[in-house]
């Protein structure tokens, strides 16, 4: 599964981890690689081997110089690419420098978010186009948080529509982000939705049906890109949101978050309730991206409000309603004592495609669907439709990316 993710441009950090040319290195763990992102004098960014090539020390200590990063132990110096530029110790005529480069990966900024590809080079493809990284910056907020559990049980939640009329159900009508739609109240009306799961080329649409009125039923359609992108599906004229879940290693992962909106700019109010965490963003623990509220505190639980009904769970906040259960399942979630029912449909079918198209790269050298930008030019929606009509029916011409035009929403 590695190696698939290693198809993929995949998110890295936030283009803010990185402000200006010559900042502090950041570092960064992807993949189980232990990686250095560094900007030098140019703005050329780039994604290094942490550690210096010479004796291993970590190259986070290292002094910003012209373009390039130098050891602080013996002066080795690296450019952004990995290039070996200068090692003090040794005459340049003799060749050495030229033998010694650190792995690389290229670093792309598109929507605030700085991505790269940890693949072979000869199998890169084009930069990712999906919708939220190419409207203009004032329509788009991005965050990310560290999730201290295995990425795909954190993805299969994502994909799970059934728990929002549970987990969430005290804060749709509170959570300024969520609040005032009419889907809302299709939710909180009815907790045993009918999935329907169609197929696509690049992953799977995710139809959940609750009851509307006068015989029609309320669609909520979830997107699914492999190997780990999801959008939820919109509320009113609220920005629309989704996910990817990235491994950093077998046991944690970052949980990336993103709203924006094709056809407006977000409002300063929207925007702030974002960074105080609300609808699917978190509060930090200062100085940091690990969610304020987390496993060392019981995530701020809170009893009386479980009781009251303010919040379902006890857990403030839709992002973290969704994290402290996925957490709570242990770093690697024991799938062997599962119990599924036809809710979980979606997600069966997502580890399939998972596991089939990981053992087809390895076995046959097949390149997996999903990483090419016309497959990410694709949209989440929330219809109601006449009885007879499936989603697909009803609310095909909605999944697709229109530019400018506005999604589909109730």
């Amino acid at each position: 599964m590695g190696e698939l993710f290693r198809r993929y441009w995949i998110p890295a950090l936030l283009a803010e981890e990185l402000p200006e040319n010559d900042c502090p290195p950041v570092r960064v763990k992807l993949l189980s690689e232990r990686l250095l992102a560094v900007r030098d004098t140019e703005g050329k960014f780039g994604l290094i081997d942490e550690f210096c090539a010479h004796r291993g020390v970590s190259l986070w200590f290292g002094r910003n110089e012209e373009c390039g990063i130098r050891c602080p132990y013996h002066g080795w110096k690296y450019g952004v690419n990995g290039e070996c530029l200068d090692v003090p110790s040794e005459p340049e005529e003799s060749g050495y420098r030229q033998k010694i480069k650190l792995k690389a990966y290229p670093l792309v900024e598109r929507g605030g978010i700085l991505w790269t590809y940890m693949g072979p080079p000869e199998l890169q493809p084009a930069p990712p186009e999906w919708e939220f990284i190419m409207v203009p910056p004032d329509q788009t907020f991005s965050s990310k948080r560290l999730q201290e559990n295995n990425w795909l049980q954190a993805m299969e939640g994502g994909i799970d529509s059934a728990h929002v009329s549970f987990l969430h159900r005290g804060n749709l009508n509170s959570d300024p982000l969520f609040k005032g739609a009419r889907g809302n109240q299709y939710n909180l009306n009815d907790s045993q939705p009918f999935f329907e799961v169609v197929d696509a080329p690049a992953g799977l649409y995710i139809g959940a049906r609750r009851r509307a009125e006068n015989e029609t039923y309320y669609w909520r359609i979830t997107p699914w890109v492999m190997p780990c992108f999801t959008m939820v599906p919109p509320r009113g004229d609220h920005p629309i949101h989704g996910h990817f879940w990235i491994p950093i290693d077998d046991e944690n992962c970052w949980a990336w978050s993103f709203d924006y909106h094709p056809t407006r700019k977000l409002s300063e109010t929207e925007l702030a309730a974002m960074r105080d965490g609300k609808g699917i963003h978190v509060k930090y623990v200062p100085g940091t991206y690990r969610p304020l509220a987390n496993k060392d505190n019981d995530y701020l639980m809170n009893r009386e409000a479980q009781r009251a009904g303010s919040t379902y769970s006890g857990v403030e906040g839709i992002g973290m309603q969704d994290a402290s259960l996925q957490e709570s399942m242990g770093p690697i979630v024991d799938r062997t004592k599962e119990n599924l029912t036809t809710t979980d449909n979606g997600i069966i079918m997502a580890r399939l495609k998972l596991i089939r198209a990981a053992k087809a790269l390895v076995d046959k050298g097949v390149l997996p669907p999903g990483r090419l930008p016309q497959e990410h030019q694709i949209r989440s929606a929330a219809v109601v439709l006449e009885a007879e009509k499936n989603f697909l029916d009803g609310g095909a011409t909605w999944l697709q990316v229109k530019s400018g035009e506005p999604f589909a929403s109730v």
